[in-house]
Formats: structure tokens, C-alpha cells, sequence
């Protein structure tokens, strides 16, 4: 249960930062807007995921998703490098 927590709390924050992060380095608007609107979203979805990590009878597969969410989507970020 331990594991299940922090990876809900621990880990769902940093999937989500790291797909806020993404998605306003992605977006064609100007900075501040485009952190807004990935910020926005990105409060539900921490909720939905923390939700699906209880909800989820795998405890392998809760880990999986949420840690390989944060680290695809930060070498994402890596990738792409600073945004002109």
C-alpha cells in the first residue's frame, strides 16, 4: 500500500509536470499561455491518475504507467531542449 501511495502522490506529480511541461513546450502560442494551458489540464488528470492508481488491482502496471509516463514525457522535454 505504501508503494501505491507514493506512486500516486509522488509519481502522478511528477507524470504530470513533466506532461504540463510538454504540452506548453509544444503549444504555438506565446510562454505564459501556453503554460497556462498546460497547467489547466493537467490538475484533472493528476486527479484521474491518483484515482486509477487505487482503482488498478497491478500493482506493476500502476508503476509502470505512471514512472514511464514521467520519463517519456521528460525525455521528451530533453529532446526538444528550450523553446526559442
Amino acid at each position: 500500500m505504501l508503494a501505491r501511495c507514493l506512486t500516486a502522490l509522488v509519481g502522478g506529480y511528477v507524470a504530470m509536470a513533466t506532461v504540463a511541461t510538454l504540452s506548453a513546450r509544444l503549444l504555438p502560442i506565446a510562454r505564459v499561455e501556453a503554460t497556462v494551458w498546460g497547467v489547466i489540464p493537467a490538475f484533472l488528470f493528476y486527479a484521474l491518475l491518483s484515482l486509477w492508481c487505487f482503482h488498478e488491482p497491478r500493482l506493476a502496471r500502476v508503476v509502470g504507467v505512471v514512472w514511464g509516463t514521467a520519463i517519456v514525457a521528460g525525455a521528451a522535454i530533453w529532446l526538444l531542449g528550450v523553446r526559442p
